[in-house]
């Protein structure tokens, strides 16, 4: 005892020294004098300056804090009380504490429950992880004084367990007489307990590996750090790891429980993390954004492997982007996050698009309708098996909080568990009032959903209502509705199955066998691009193109954006913050009450909600455009986008209801409001396109007339793609094709046409520019 107590104060002399503005470095003093003003027990440590100072000594003080941390933090606890009874003198009472939380860098020590292992036994740690169960805080005795009747005298006993830092744990039992047998009175009034609280911390759900059940490991909280997170926060907690015998195994169990006593808690949330982003990907990032195609490109590259569905595939892009969350003085929260529902028939991949959407977003959680109750979805009371006490248990919304919650067979749930998520889905929220427990949990997360027909199958005959068979009270909750159905016609039929085809003809070089000699080959030439995008670890910014696996590159292809970069576009766009013009305030007003004023069947109702709908919609096409303010063209992509999922049972019906709307906006010889290609979606930009496409061969013919030259003719435009494309498929692993190659295959155009023609596939983002010192055109 005498050897530990010499160990002690040599380590608390160190750390005089360290603290001391006088004789030693001096550091933290502003942080000790700024406790005492604030009248509090806990000062920060920076491990950066405790290195600092072992940069000057023999001993390294960092490093032994780290690996014998129930040594030299008592040693650091009783430096930091000396120094404030020398500033402040009556601050102290006798028995009173002052803790130290260490913060910085802990390299190879900073982990995840999972990585956990008896290695860092006693060690100092430093563990993320989301916050599941939290216990009620109890106090915990630390001292007890007992009055003896028969002698006069006070006796006090010291209480030690295993979270202790120092001595070997005591039992907790009062005593109730003396050595002499005399009875003994406990005065609880003269005891001196604290605050203890147990949570559970499990690791983070997107760093969990797929078909494996996420680790946890208990906290134990106390003093001013009880009650410093709720479930469904996430936090970084530095503190001791320990074993503990296992409850009610008995003594002869060989095999003990972990838990992790803390010294400081700090939270990490999802907003906090600082995205990692380059210049140059700042730089494509913009790029992309300015491009007229901006909307269709991420919608298609969302979900590449699924045909069709483009509305839907831009509705989740949007719905990953969100609107912008406003929490006003009055304490009114007005969401940001957009829900949306998917209703239609079996097999028209709704599953794959929940699991498109799990792929793209930084946080997502998955679930069953079938497979999910109502508390598990929110929030449950549970026991407690060792103390029986109860517990708060966050359900899967409230782990999911800045994320996405994906429930797939959304049908199947029971009418009383979908009632649960009602308060979730518009205040994001989770209320609990059981057990003697009150308290409100943030679920701020958007739901995608979905469900078949109660049927099975679509009936057309049916109102949407009676296909659906989902409370108004809940379809209001959703902003968008599609109706997803089977169509069964030729046309359709055959481009779907040539797509599936596609993605089950596809190898990866070498998984057959025999092409991986071929592919290594070719690789082998863009071995130096290759090594220099490794090095300065650069993100495509497009898929590579495989013939396989996306088909002919005609005119009608489109580039896919690769996924990494797919999400470090959505990260980027989702910080923005674009304010609302007048412009864009008046027409969602007008489109507004235009929908309730029309008296066509509609998939949901439509309420107030479907107004901040508009406004959380054209909020997140203005974040994807790169956009400070949410403009006109916003909110008119918005507004079709709604007007979709509104009528839409198929194309063809939202066609016809967007052809009246037009008609009914426009005048006699006018062109119709809104036909541009830029403030439109779907159908609508590819008619504005087409009619520009019509008025422009007219233009160029009339300009090049008065010159005297011949105008490039829509077959020499095709020679020249063709011979483009043939080119880029002999040499697919290059990222040029040579202009003399093309002029080979096209001897009777001369280079002039030749250079207009590729200069017009630029413009339609099907190749890339020319490098004029070396005539090679760039692929994209």
């Amino acid at each position: 005892m005498n050897e530990q107590a010499d160990v002690r104060r040599q380590y608390k002399a160190q750390f005089i020294d360290f603290l001391n503005p006088d004789g030693g470095h001096g550091a933290h003093m502003d942080a000790i004098r700024k406790m005492i003003r604030d009248k509090e027990r806990r000062v920060k440590v920076d491990l950066a300056d405790l290195r600092n100072y072992d940069a000057g000594h023999e001993t390294s003080l960092a490093r032994t804090l780290l690996d014998r941390p129930t040594e030299l933090l008592p040693a650091l606890q009783d430096a930091i009380a000396e120094i404030v009874r020398s500033e402040e003198p009556k601050y102290l009472e006798p028995l009173d504490e002052v803790h130290a939380s260490i913060v910085g860098s802990f390299g190879f020590q900073r982990v995840s429950p999972r990585e956990l292992m008896s290695t860092m036994l006693a060690k100092l740690v430093n563990l993320e992880g989301i916050v599941t169960r939290a216990s009620l805080v109890r106090p915990k005795v630390q001292r007890s004084v007992h009055y003896c009747a028969e002698t006069k005298q006070f006796h006090t006993r010291e209480y030690r367990d295993v979270t202790s830092l120092t001595g070997l744990p005591t039992g907790s039992v009062y005593p109730t007489r003396d050595e002499a047998g005399n009875l003994l009175v406990t005065e609880y009034g003269l005891c001196k307990y604290r605050d203890s609280q147990t949570i559970s911390i499990q690791e983070m759900p997107e760093n969990s590996p797929p078909g494996l059940l996420p680790r946890s490991i208990d906290v134990i909280l106390e003093d001013d750090l009880v009650d410093s997170c709720k479930p469904g926060d996430r936090v970084s907690i530095v503190g001791i790891y320990k074993a503990a015998p296992s409850k009610g195994a008995g003594s002869m169990s060989g095999v003990f429980r972990t838990l992790l006593v803390a010294s400081s808690v700090s939270s990490i949330g999802k907003e906090s993390q600082q995205l990692k982003l380059t210049a140059r990907d700042t730089r494509n990032i913009k790029r992309i954004s300015q491009r007229e195609d901006c909307f269709e490109l991420l919608a298609q590259s969302l979900a590449p492997s699924i045909f069709g569905h483009d509305f839907i595939k831009k509705a989740m892009v949007l719905l990953l982007l969100g609107g912008i969350e406003k929490n006003l003085k009055n304490g009114t929260h007005l969401r940001g996050d957009i829900n949306l529902l998917m209703v239609g028939d079996p097999g028209v991949a709704k599953s794959q698009m929940l699991r498109s959407v799990m792929n793209i977003a930084p946080l997502s959680i998955s679930t069953t309708g079938r497979g999910s109750s109502g508390v598990g979805l929110t929030a449950a009371v549970t026991s407690d098996k060792d103390t029986g006490e109860r517990r708060l248990e966050a359900g899967a919304m409230v782990l999911a909080d800045r994320g996405v919650v994906c429930i797939d067979e959304f049908d199947k749930m029971g009418e009383n568990d979908r009632v649960a998520i009602h308060e979730v889905m518009e205040q994001q929220t989770v209320t609990i009032s059981k057990a003697g427990i009150h308290t409100s949990l943030n679920a701020r997360c958007s739901v995608v959903a979905a469900a078949n027909p109660i049927m099975g199958t679509y009936d057309h005959n049916s109102t949407i209502t009676k296909n659906i068979s989902l409370p108004a009270s809940l379809l209001s909750r959703f902003d968008l509705l599609f109706i997803v159905l089977d169509q069964m016609t030729a046309r359709h039929d055959r481009d779907l199955s040539e797509h599936v085809l596609r993605m089950h003809r596809y190898r990866r070089p070498g998984d057959d066998g025999t092409s991986a000699g071929l592919f290594n080959e070719r690789r082998a030439e863009d071995e130096e691009d290759l090594d220099m995008e490794e090095e300065d670890n650069v993100i495509p910014i497009f898929m590579k193109y495989n013939r396989l696996l996306h088909g002919p590159r005609t005119s009608g292809y489109k580039d896919l954006l690769h996924t990494e970069f797919l999400k470090l576009f959505i990260a980027y766009a989702k910080r923005r913050n674009p304010v609302l013009t007048s412009e864009a305030c008046e027409s969602i007003v007008n489109n507004y009450v235009e929908m309730r004023q029309d008296a066509t069947n509609k998939t949901i109702p439509i309420t107030v909600r479907a107004l901040e709908t508009m406004i959380r919609l054209a909020t997140a096409h203005a974040k994807l455009k790169l956009h400070t303010e949410v403009l006109q063209e916003d909110v008119d992509i918005a507004f079709d986008l709604m007007q979709y999922a509104l009528y839409a049972r198929s194309k063809d019906k939202y066609e016809e209801a967007h052809r009246r709307k037009r008609q009914r906006t426009s005048q006699p010889g006018e062109t119709p409001e809104g036909e541009a290609p830029e403030a439109r979606g779907g159908d609508a930009s590819a008619a504005g396109a087409s009619a520009a496409g019509a008025e422009q061969p007219q233009e160029q013919e009339q300009a090049q007339a008065a010159d005297g030259s011949s105008a490039l003719t829509e077959e020499e435009k095709e020679r020249v793609f063709a011979a483009y494309r043939t080119c880029s498929l002999q040499d697919e692993y290059s990222s040029t094709v040579s202009l003399q190659s093309i002029e080979a295959l096209c001897p009777a155009i001369s280079r002039d046409k030749i250079l207009e023609a590729v200069n017009q596939l630029k413009d339609q983002n099907i190749c890339g520019p020319i490098d004029t010192d070396t005539n090679e055109i760039y692929k994209i």
